[in-house]
């Protein structure tokens, strides 16, 4: 046989340590936090003034460096460092509108925030606790999102709600409800806080982008319709989620309909509809829709002043207390009678509002081109729940709604998150009266003027063109969000894209390989039907996808079918199937079942009269092999890097079934 220009490295496998610390830092630590370390200097007298023998980055032991490089990373950089630099240079064009934007966002803000208590107002009564103004300043350091808004939810707070109210009564018991609630905060904050320590962020991989257009198109339909409540001025409403629940509390109720209450909403929507398009047709009039939140809640408060709007069915906000909310770490409960209850709920909760939330977050940041790191997310929850179950704050997450304001008002840094907790603290103490007479039906309006822009049904017809499969998970995340609730939604829409990653392990890509002419390259016969030619006497196959326990069957019946069909294709009795050459340059990995599977094969092929040839194998394949002895039984000479020298090499053998040397030398000539 032909010796190959380049041969197969069988270096000797690495260590189990090399090993597994290459697997742990590609799954935990995939963006590489520690790459800073390789281009610094270690310090000249480290090693002088140090008497630790263990290894040393920079001069610093190591399980020290790891300690405070962790603690960096969780609050470096910060998302309003971007901001802050560029208010550095004021010579730069990025200052002038950074600063005209601020100037405009801060008294939109202001309102937004203040009124974050009126459009959460049945959340916070569904669990009768209070939401507080120190989360926000939380997730502006330790978040990576640069829109999502932080608050309460009410799929969270009816869960949290129930699961308490089988303890302790907010009737009954206000007291002791309120504590549990804390506490129950509390463990929610512990728990999320441990998932994003121990690096768990891959989670946030499993929301697809099909499941995210749908999860936010059928967000988005469900809370305009629960803003008809307000729109039509409606005082008894439904805590359900879904559509037809929404829709039944409306029909339902017809006769709390307020014509006067229905035409001020329509008017506001239209307003804040005229401005937006007036933002995408001219883009330096960016301001307009930033200040028109501001305008409609100024004039809706005049209006309803003036012309006693509450009088004509038009509901307003009513009397506002002024204060902070008092420190509540002393009220945490850790009765054993009570501790099973609010572990399960802080459990329970906490995974529904960190999904939730890291889909919300990750829902915009895609509508920009960015990215959210899902581990920085999980910490940033964490923190907010357990820094808030110290301050008479119950669960908080990224809640969709205030987001979608937040995003339509132009915030492009996570310090809009520090002017809203600035804002509530401000409005807190001396501001509170002032909002008395904001109408329900102005925030209503902000609301769905909001989400109309959020459902992408275009991007939804694109997904039934391209895959219909991933049309199906989006229509399962929309559905299931708009028909049922947010959290089932979600859960059938990444239930689906998980069972079709498993069809993509369970039944792997495979494809035969014909070279094309006049040129040492190889593909796909299906794809390239008329321009790649098969090689005589050698099938060359090749392998897409990791082997393991759950793909070995089907891979090897599948090879097996393929030197079938060729055999049976094939009229010549010098064209029989020789050699079996397997590409494995896209199988990442293999387990020992896989191995097997070789092995089993490799004795099915001899039995036929043919040789096995493995093409290119990966560093962790070739190891596995190396150590289980495939390499030794199969023998190192039918290991090669590239098609071409294999079929090179294993046409050698094929010369004695030619009629002719002239014969071979001109299929060699011809590319065949």
């Amino acid at each position: 046989m032909r010796n190959p220009t380049h041969a197969v490295n069988f270096a000797a496998p690495r260590g189990f340590a090399a090993a597994f610390k290459a697997d742990c830092k590609e799954t935990f630590f995939p963006d590489d936090p520690f790459h800073k370390l390789k281009h610094e200097k270690p310090r000249a007298n480290s090693r002088k003034q140090s008497n630790i023998s263990s290894p040393c980055l920079n001069g610093y032991p190591t399980i020290i460096y790891v300690c405070l490089d962790t603690i960096y990373l969780l609050v470096s950089p910060l998302p309003a460092l971007p901001s802050l630099k560029a208010l550095a240079t004021p010579n730069s064009l990025t200052f002038l509108r950074f600063t005209a934007s601020v100037s405009v966002l801060i008294p939109s803000l202001l309102l937004k925030t203040a009124l974050a208590s009126l459009f959460f107002f049945s959340e916070e009564k569904l669990c009768n606790a209070d939401s507080s103004f120190i989360p926000p300043f939380v997730y502006a350091i330790f978040g990576s999102s640069k829109h999502l808004a932080v608050g309460t939810v009410a799929a969270c707070s009816l869960l949290l709600s129930e699961t308490i109210g089988t303890k302790a009564s907010p009737k009954d018991n206000p007291t002791l409800y309120l504590h549990l609630i804390f506490t129950s905060t509390f463990f929610t904050g512990i728990f999320q806080t441990a998932l994003g320590f121990l690096r768990l962020g891959i989670l946030v991989d499993f929301l697809s982008h099909s499941t995210i257009t749908g999860f936010m198109g059928g967000t988005a339909i469900i809370i305009c319709l629960q803003q008809l409540r307000g729109i039509f001025g409606v005082k008894h409403f439904t805590t359900h989620t879904d559509v037809v629940s929404v829709l039944q509390a409306v029909f339902r109720h017809r006769d709390e309909w307020r014509w006067q209450s229905a035409v001020v909403g329509v008017i506001f929507l239209a307003f804040l509809q005229f401005t937006r398009y007036v933002r995408q047709k001219r883009p330096k009039l960016f301001w307009v829709s930033a200040i028109a939140p501001m305008v409609v809640v100024v004039v809706g408060c005049l209006f309803a002043y003036f012309a006693h709007a509450e009088k004509h069915g038009i509901n307003i906000v009513g009397d506002l207390k002024k204060g902070l909310n008092p420190p509540s770490i002393q009220y945490l409960n850790f009765d054993p009678q009570y501790l099973p209850v609010t572990v399960r709920a802080g459990l329970v909760t906490g995974l529904v509002a960190m999904a939730e939330g890291m889909a919300i977050g990750r829902s915009f940041a895609i509508m920009k081109n960015e990215q959210t790191d899902g581990n920085k997310e999980m910490v940033a929850f964490g923190f907010m729940n357990i820094i808030g179950s110290f301050t008479s704050c119950y669960l908080t997450t990224g809640p969709f709604s205030k987001t979608a304001v937040n995003f339509n008002a132009g915030c492009r840094t996570a310090m809009s998150n520090v002017v809203m907790g600035l804002c509530m603290m401000l409005t807190l103490l001396f501001l509170a009266p002032l909002f008395s007479y904001t109408p329900l039906v102005a925030v209503s309006a902000i609301i769905m003027s909001a989400m109309l822009g959020l459902i992408n049904y275009e991007e939804m017809i694109h997904l039934y063109k391209v895959d219909k499969f991933d049309f199906v998970i989006c229509m399962a995340a929309f559905l299931g969000v708009s028909f049922i609730s947010m959290d089932v939604g979600l859960m059938l829409s990444v239930g689906l894209a998980l069972l079709r990653a498993l069809l993509y392990v369970a039944r792997p890509a495979a494809c035969k390989l014909g070279k094309l002419p006049n040129s040492n390259l190889y593909r796909d016969t299906e794809q390239y039907p008329a321009g790649s030619t098969p090689v005589p006497g050698i099938l060359v196959l090749q392998l897409g996808s990791p082997i393991y326990f759950a793909n070995c069957t089907y891979i090897r019946e599948r090879v097996l079918r393929y030197i079938q069909e060729e055999q049976g294709a094939s009229d010549s009795k010098t064209d029989v199937i020789e050699h079996l050459l397997l590409d494995l340059s896209g199988v990442s990995s293999i387990d020992m079942t896989g191995i097997e599977t070789f092995v089993e094969l490799r004795r099915i092929l001899i039995s036929k009269g043919i040789k096995l040839v493995i093409v290119n194998p990966r560093i962790e394949v070739l190891e596995k092999m190396t150590l289980s002895k495939f390499t030794d039984d199969i023998g190192k000479e039918s290991f090669y890097l590239s098609i071409e020298d294999a079929v090179q090499s294993c046409r050698f053998s094929l010369l004695p079934n030619k009629t002719t040397l002239e014969e071979f030398l001109n299929d060699v000539q011809t590319g065949v």
